[in-house]
């Protein structure tokens, strides 16, 4: 089978697409037909190693200390059932599937991968129906990352919210799901992503090229850092009284229970993943350099198969 794999930290370069064996599934794993996966901030932040100070050891003391362990990237994925194992008693043959590889031996960016049927750090549920399988893909990571962070926040109905990046992936989630609370939404982002993020449902925009948010005679009940690039301290300028900042930075978890709801909302025309463009398996060290350029609205697809 072909996959995009990489044996030294470094440059999108360092990914070559080659022939490797199919794998078998264990007893309790299935074998997934992988139709899509994506390119996410993670993806690149692991093939370069690009981890903050206080996190640089600990990150490379668990993924590879002088070179990747896990030499197959990719978080998230959709695809078919092919094959299982024969503990598997959730899934069948033949079903259409979407999650993640969290802390698995290898990633999506592969025609096949096996996976757990329940494992500690990932998540795995059957691809919301009517959801294409590009689509489908591109839910688990930037959907529940932002679904956790806005449980951690509190956030309720009626509160106003200020999403700082939120033409990203997670920051496009994090839109809709505020909005689907029922919250008011201010979304800040560059001038070329205004009407995109107003296409997804946010009330007002902050161009952040023309207007310092921490500026705003506004305040905030929840400000949302969804690119790792604002401070507690700056954001504590706009938030009201007892209001909660929440960030990229901080831990997250992936749960089963994140996964189901965003299969739902996705069928009830709740969610759409945005997908701003979409490459091949060939083309995989494009997709990184144009995710690494900081460019990218929402979405990055790898289509591995039609």
């Amino acid at each position: 089978m072909k996959a995009a794999v990489y044996q030294n930290y470094g440059s999108p370069e360092e990914i070559k697409v080659k022939e490797i064996p199919k794998p078998i599934p264990k007893a309790n794993e299935i074998l997934v037909k992988i139709f899509a996966t994506s390119v996410t901030s993670g993806d690149v932040r692991l093939r370069k190693s690009d981890f903050p100070p206080l996190f640089w050891l600990p990150a490379r003391l668990i993924f590879g200390l002088f070179s990747p362990k896990k030499k197959i990237l990719g978080h998230e994925f959709s695809g078919v059932i092919e094959d299982k194992g024969k503990e598997v008693t959730r899934f069948d043959i033949g079903d259409e599937v979407f999650g993640t590889t969290t802390l698995l031996p290898t990633g999506s960016y592969a025609e096949y991968v096996c996976i757990p049927e329940k494992w500690k750090n990932g998540v795995i549920e059957h691809k919301p129906e009517g959801i294409s399988f590009d689509k489908s893909a591109t839910l688990p990571i930037g959907c529940m990352t932002a679904m956790f962070l806005l449980e951690k926040a509190e956030a309720k109905p009626k509160q106003s919210i200020l999403v700082y990046g939120a033409s990203g992936s997670v920051g496009s989630f994090a839109v809709q799901l505020a909005k689907n609370i029922g919250m008011e939404v201010t979304a800040v982002c560059s001038t070329e992503k205004v009407e995109m993020v107003k296409e997804i449902g946010a009330d007002k925009v902050i161009d952040y090229k023309l207007e310092d948010y921490t500026r705003s005679a506004e305040q905030y009940d929840v400000v949302f850092d969804a690119v790792g690039k604002t401070t507690k301290s700056q954001a504590k300028k706009v938030l009201a009284p007892q209001g909660s900042f929440v960030s990229v930075n901080m831990m997250t978890k992936e749960k089963p229970d994140h996964l189901l709801k965003i299969k739902k909302l996705a069928e009830e025309g709740k969610i759409e993943a945005y997908i701003d463009k979409t490459y091949g398996l060939d083309q995989i060290v494009e997709a990184h350099k144009y995710v690494e350029s900081g460019r990218k609205s929402g979405n990055v697809v790898i289509k591995i198969r039609d």
